[in-house]
């Protein structure tokens, strides 16, 4: 059995949503067991022969500072969910919970690992081939070293290796252009280092990529530092939502583009469900000694449902066993410690919700 913790609290909508979504995802893995965290009184309707309550009486608001969730709230639904994989009554947490709140506490409960500085965020965004690019970090980390890219590209590989079943995955650093010359030095000692990690066989680094490249598929995943990729991810969420917005007023304007829109209709379903944040809903938090999964707080049951089959999936294809046999391959270039004794302090994450786009 894989067991999931859910922090059933999390999010804008709380057990309305969660609920229904926890019901679904058990209903199609009769594999999985799932620990519903929460107060008793909001979760008791909930009956299913593999799920079982586990109490916690309080929970994060979606405003609530850093310091609230750490030092005042710690009997959280989050933090009880989180602490379920510390203990190994769990194999993965997923909340839709507070950003901040959610990477605060997986840090300071399951520690980093071995050779990772800091833990940062990873989510697939949908690109032209029908498939998803993975970008990280997302918001954890707006300042980062060279050190820190590097660790980034390996926690990805791993992660795209188990959850996409690609052997050896291909890795491009966003820059302002293909050319080594290019780009800040930060991002320039980076590609030395991705490329020495290439040459030793840890990475299959193809060099620098764009921004466009993220939507055309060029490579699997995309390494940046975490404002660049907050930015990215924020601009696809307002693409989509201006697609969306010109469709709808297009479409209603008179009969022609209604019928235009009628002859449209399976080719625009079909765009619609490609580019559908919903179905790639669930960011990994990477680096950390157990799986935690972020959901959008503003998620459905559908997207929900996505990011519990993400985290089970991660447990199921032993992405932690991944990830840190990636980092021992990769040891000697990653010289944990180097980078934080830049001075450079992780900020609170926030990651964007595109699924409030759709």
């Amino acid at each position: 059995m894989t067991i999931l913790a859910v922090d059933c609290m999390g999010g804008d909508h709380g057990p309305r949503i969660t609920l229904p979504a926890c019901r679904q995802f058990l209903d199609s893995h009769p594999d999985a067991q799932l620990l519903l965290v929460g107060r008793p009184e909001d979760l008791q309707s909930f009956q299913h022969p593999r799920a079982r309550i586990v109490p916690a009486t309080e929970v994060v608001a979606m405003d609530d500072p850093v310091e609230t969730a750490l030092r005042r709230k710690k009997d959280s639904s989050m933090r009880v969910a989180i602490a379920q994989v510390k203990s190994g009554q769990a194999q993965a947490a997923v909340s839709a919970g507070n950003t901040g709140a959610l990477m605060a506490l997986a840090r300071y409960l399951l520690k980093t690992e071995d050779g990772i500085d800091r833990p940062a965020i990873a989510y697939p965004m949908p690109n032209a081939r029908g498939g998803a690019t993975t970008v990280l970090d997302l918001g954890a980390n707006v300042d980062c070293t060279e050190q820190h890219l590097l660790q980034f590209a390996v926690m990805g590989s791993a992660l795209v290796s188990a959850l996409s079943h690609v052997d050896s995955p291909s890795v491009g650093l966003l820059n302002i252009g293909e050319e080594e010359i290019k780009g800040s030095e930060v991002i320039k000692r980076a590609g030395e280092l991705l490329r020495a990690a290439a040459s030793n066989g840890d990475l299959n680094f193809r060099g620098n990529v764009e921004g466009n490249d993220i939507f055309k598929g060029t490579t699997d995943i995309v390494v940046c530092d975490g404002f660049v990729g907050n930015v990215a991810l924020k601009t696809s969420e307002g693409l989509a939502a201006m697609i969306g917005g010109f469709l709808k007023e297009e479409f209603s304007r008179n009969l022609l583009t209604k019928l235009a829109a009628l002859v449209a209709l399976p080719v625009l379903a079909a765009f619609r469900r490609r580019v559908d944040h919903r179905r790639y809903n669930g960011a990994a938090l990477m680096g950390l000694r157990g799986l935690v999964f972020k959901s959008h707080g503003s998620a459905d049951d559908f997207a929900f449902r996505h990011a519990l089959e993400r985290a089970y999936d991660a447990a199921r294809n032993n992405l932690l066993e991944r990830v840190r046999a990636r980092i021992a391959h990769a040891g000697p270039l990653l010289t944990a410690g180097t980078a934080e004794a830049s001075g450079l302090a992780p900020v609170e994450p926030q990651l964007a919700d595109p699924a409030t786009a759709a």
